[in-house]
């Protein structure tokens, strides 16, 4: 699909609507966070407001995540603040005040609290994340929060490939990349495949 036909799509949607949500999920290494990117900023050359609220932001902090024996599953469904993410998802939905949202900063591998704030005056919102289609509890609870949902599943061998170039771009030894790859991206990546609901839209790669 080309970006230019899923801006048109987006626009024809979202008509009398004064925000619009719209939920872009996907396995690690999709492409999820460039669509995102890129679509925000087709819609503002289309003369929209847009912003992206990241389910990253809403990762636990790397102290409570060992202390439950996390920490080498960090990224998983379970490793996420879930009823934080749903109470924002929430109050920027309902579009009457500035919300401040977290952002995931990965070089340091910690979420920065208030790091973007969201206008009430944006019309569309870009929530981006694996996991926001996962057909499991607490996840489920989403359900309903998006006006339209897209998924980006590339084949599995495109996953790996991105996923490893990520890990050698963050300096990390083989053993540490191969742990990445196999003991948590792809297994959430397979889980995010196989547990998702359906999609208004799914594609395996955007045109840009």
């Amino acid at each position: 699909m080309k970006l230019e036909t899923l801006k048109d799509e987006v626009l024809r949607l979202a008509q009398g609507a004064s925000r619009f949500m719209i939920g872009i999920a996907g396995p690690p290494g999709a492409g999820k966070s460039t669509l995102s990117d890129a679509l925000r900023q087709a819609l503002i050359e289309a003369g929209e407001t847009s912003e992206i609220l990241p389910m990253d932001g809403f990762h636990m902090d790397n102290v409570l995540l060992e202390e439950r024996g996390l920490l080498p599953r960090k990224g998983a469904p379970e490793t996420f603040d879930v009823r934080g993410f749903l109470d924002i998802v929430s109050a920027v939905r309902k579009g009457d005040e500035e919300v401040l949202v977290p952002v995931f900063d990965r070089s340091r591998e910690i979420a920065i609290a208030s790091a973007r704030a969201i206008s009430p005056d944006t019309r569309f919102i870009l929530v981006e994340g694996n996991y926001l289609l996962l057909d499991e509890a607490p996840w489920t609870r989403l359900g309903g929060c998006f006006d339209l949902t897209i998924f980006v599943g590339p084949p599995l061998e495109v996953l790996e490939e991105r996923l490893r170039q990520r890990w050698v771009h963050y300096g990390l030894d083989e053993a540490a990349i191969d742990w990445k790859l196999n003991g948590n991206d792809l297994p959430n990546g397979r889980r995010v495949i196989a547990s998702s609901r359906p999609a208004d839209i799914s594609v395996d790669i955007v045109d840009l």
